[in-house]
């Protein structure tokens, strides 16, 4: 999975682990992804912990996302809404999975919040995304891990 846009870690910050500390979107179409749930198509939640609702909302995110004409790798920023930060650090290795599973490993900006709840009483994670879909999708190049504009 490459990216037309150029993910930033400088040397000088610590070393991200499952995010970048910056995204210099290539030109392009914005999208801005509403809030996405773990809400299925009948409109209720499906899980119930928060490995099973990261990834159905991973994979609402990702619906959303190809119906605007995008791919998983035009993501520049995620912000991640939990109920329960300490739930979600104790899942970290699956999370890891389940994000990998629809996302690759394409790391954006990215932010955690813990929050006291959410729209859905009964939903314990929430994804709210940004998506830059390049107007020229690159080949193949390999970007720096660490590095600058």
């Amino acid at each position: 999975m490459t990216s037309a846009h150029k993910l930033i870690n400088p040397a000088t910050l610590a070393p991200p682990l499952g995010f970048s500390h910056a995204a210099v979107a290539a030109p392009g179409r914005t999208v801005y992804l509403g809030g996405q749930t773990a809400h299925g198509s009948t409109g209720l939640i499906q899980g119930t912990d928060i490995v099973e609702q990261f990834d159905a909302a991973a994979a609402n995110v990702v619906t959303a996302l190809k119906a605007a004409g995008g791919e998983p790798e035009d993501l520049v920023s995620m912000q991640i809404f939990v109920t329960d930060a300490d739930a979600y650090k104790g899942a970290t290795h699956e999370l890891r999975e389940v994000y990998r599973k629809h996302f690759g490993r394409h790391y954006p900006a990215l932010a955690l919040f813990e929050v006291v709840g959410l729209y859905d009483p009964q939903a314990y994670v929430e994804l709210m995304c940004i998506a830059v879909i390049p107007d020229h999708r690159p080949e193949y190049e390999a970007l720096p891990i660490n590095g600058g504009l």
